[in-house]
């Protein structure tokens, strides 16, 4: 069973996750955008240890809460990212373009590869690289929990934005049809920004990807 708080934190109104499997406790961050006292508020309340920080990719509102979760553990939480989004994550996820100077906490750790999998107790994470958003873009698929974590690979009713560095039309609208669209209609998608949605939903409306 995976259990799974969201938060929008941030500037830009960014989904943060908080997934645990409730019997061994063991906990996981995926995107932890900002204002990371209010993530170890909740594990601390639930009893749950967070043992890792999983990047979906390293733009600042992705990342902005890290330091401050990493500060306060002991010992510290693996960091997994993919390797292309490393530099991304060095320069504090670009957030300079935006007026913003981060500390990105604790350096990455595991680098995500296309087909890794992540156990959290007794859930497996498989890991899709998905670029096109950035370089090192990658969703998080729980299949036994029908989840997708897909950060801003694509949204309800719109898809990640590609014009900043790294970013890639062609390389986007690929990502989604090999890795999210291949998925089973029913996956429920939670994304980096707004509201949930399906494969299906997605398939069918989604006016930059969807059916035509």
């Amino acid at each position: 069973m995976l259990e799974v708080i969201s938060f929008v934190l941030g500037p830009v109104h960014t989904n943060s996750y908080l997934v645990a499997d409730p019997e061994t406790k063991e906990a996981a961050v995926i995107d932890p955008a900002w204002d990371g006292d209010l993530i170890l508020r909740a594990a601390q309340e639930r009893g749950w240890r967070i043992g890792h920080l999983w990047y979906t990719h390293a733009h600042f509102d992705h990342i902005g809460g890290a330091a401050q979760i990493a500060d306060a553990l002991n010992p510290l939480p693996l960091v997994a990212l993919h390797s292309e989004d490393h530099v991304l994550w060095r320069a504090g996820g670009g957030g300079a373009l935006f007026g913003f100077d981060i500390d990105p906490g604790p350096e990455p750790t595991i680098d995500f590869t296309h087909g890794m999998k992540m156990q959290l107790g007794a859930n497996e994470f498989e890991v899709r690289y998905t670029p096109g958003h950035t370089k090192g873009h990658c969703v998080l698929y729980v299949a036994m929990e029908k989840i997708c974590f897909t950060g801003d690979l694509i949204f309800k009713d719109s898809v990640g934005r590609t014009d900043l560095p790294g970013g890639n039309w062609d390389t986007l609208e690929k990502s989604i049809r090999e890795q999210i669209f291949t998925m089973p209609d029913e996956v429920r998608l939670l994304s980096g920004h707004g509201d949930e949605t399906t494969v299906r939903y997605e398939k069918k409306f989604n006016p930059f990807v969807g059916r035509r």
